[in-house]
């Protein structure tokens, strides 16, 4: 066994890209909503930010938080629950590493789960964990408000957990400013160097890698697609049971542009390819991003 300091010494210098009422093509202005139904109200913002389109048919939830001002400057249904694929990676590493020594065994899993959103390896780590004490322990330990285990009946399914755009903007508001420098350092490390491909094959470049320019430090969901990709991708560049949105896909992209932390999470109608829902959400990121 290794503690965490030493196991860092082996990624200094990598710089990582890893792997809900509707849209319906509501109009936002910096992410503040026209109410629809019951979807919920998001953040106030400025009054004269770039208005952001949601495309049709698209359930969309997005926060951006600028760290130097100490403010949210675009937001949408912010406190919505999606489930969150390969999203809750990251609490799982936290917890992980807060409660372990951390061997080279460990970092060889650690390492793809979080690059190339490795599923065996979180499953090992979920298991090791105690499945939903994992979430349970985050949300005390980060203040998540929105987050909660997967539903009893499936609680192997870690990509079920619920979470929401405030809730993952907390999470690396956590990782940021409170977790250990080690933890920090390490996650950090593997968030900044990209794999285009993750190892299930589906193409990790969507969201904020098309849409922003580096430096950038991100993680990535997808779920409903498929056990394997239609376009393999190439090496080139509690009694509350919170809606997860299954049996539609959902296309997550997270991370830290710069000064800002960036997360765009949405649902899209059943039967939706991964291709079209790469191109809505890299578009979504796109104008999100530049508020």
């Amino acid at each position: 066994m290794v503690r965490l300091r030493a196991v860092l010494a082996g990624v200094v210098g990598l710089g990582l890209v890893c792997g809900c009422g509707d849209g319906g093509g509501t109009r936002s202005v910096s992410g503040s909503p026209e109410p629809t139904g019951s979807e919920p109200r998001a953040s106030a913002a400025p009054s004269k930010a770039p208005v952001v389109r949601v495309p049709a048919g698209v359930r969309a939830s997005y926060e951006v938080f600028d760290r130097g001002s100490g403010r949210v400057v675009a937001a949408r249904a912010t406190r919505r629950t999606f489930r969150s694929a390969s999203v809750v990676k990251i609490l799982i590493a936290l917890d992980y590493m807060d409660r372990h020594e951390v061997s080279d065994a460990d970092r060889r899993l650690l390492v793809p789960m979080l690059r190339s959103s490795d599923d065996g390896a979180a499953t090992e780590f979920w298991r090791r964990g105690g499945r939903a004490r994992i979430i349970e322990r985050m949300v005390r330990k980060a203040g998540l408000e929105d987050t909660a285990p997967p539903p009893a009946e499936k609680p192997g399914f870690w990509g079920y957990t619920a979470l929401s755009a405030r809730d993952v903007v907390r999470m690396y508001r956590y990782l940021l400013d409170e977790a250990p420098e080690g933890q920090r350092e390490f996650v950090l490390a593997q968030l900044r160097r990209s794999t285009p491909c993750g190892t299930d094959g589906f193409d990790q470049t969507f969201g904020i890698p098309r849409a922003v320019e580096r430096p950038w430090a991100v993680k990535q969901g997808w779920s409903g697609f498929g056990e394997t990709p239609a376009e393999p991708c190439s090496v080139r560049p509690a009694a509350w049971r919170p809606d997860l949105g299954l049996g539609r896909p959902v296309l997550h992209t997270t991370g830290v542009v710069g000064d800002k932390i960036v997360v765009v999470l949405t649902l899209h109608p059943a039967g939706t390819s991964f291709r079209t829902a790469a191109a809505r959400i890299t578009s979504l990121t796109r104008q999100v991003a530049r508020v």
